[in-house]
């Protein structure tokens, strides 16, 4: 494996993953918020599960973005609640650990961890294969789609 592609710096990355997983994020949202919180609150993960599996089948090939069984939130009295997925992304030969933020209108990543397995090419080249990974695991936008 490479090293570590995506760090703090590594925009490029961030914004393929936040671009790939905001349909995600939309469906996610259409769960109340204080059912996040009492799952996680309570560590129900397996529900938490069942939703992000729910809302990813729609949008990503099967098995290729998980929950990855981390999950919090940040709840005040100063502002809207924010809920942070632990999530994992493997497809061809890219992994990639990120959180995963949903906000009251977006959402939002946090890359943790990324590598392109058997990378040997240029750190943009490994960084192409990365980006062309995301956009392969993806289904067509079931919103896209016309009723026959």
């Amino acid at each position: 494996m490479s090293p570590s592609l995506c760090n703090p710096r590594a925009e490029r990355c961030a914004r393929a993953l936040a671009d790939a997983v905001a349909a995600v994020g939309a469906e996610l949202r259409l769960v109340d918020v204080a059912d996040y919180i009492a799952y996680i609150r309570n560590d129900h993960l397996a529900s938490l599960q069942d939703i992000v599996s729910s809302s990813v089948e729609l949008y990503f090939k099967p098995g290729t973005l998980t929950f990855g069984w981390a999950a919090g939130f940040e709840l005040d009295w100063a502002r809207l609640p924010t809920i942070t997925l632990g999530m994992e992304f493997r497809h061809r030969d890219a992994w990639i650990v990120f959180d995963l933020i949903l906000e009251a209108e977006k959402t939002g990543v946090d890359v943790r961890h990324a590598v392109v397995s058997g990378a040997n090419g240029t750190p943009a080249d490994d960084m192409d294969r990365l980006i062309a990974a995301i956009a392969d695991a993806r289904l067509p936008d079931p919103r896209d789609r016309r009723a026959p």
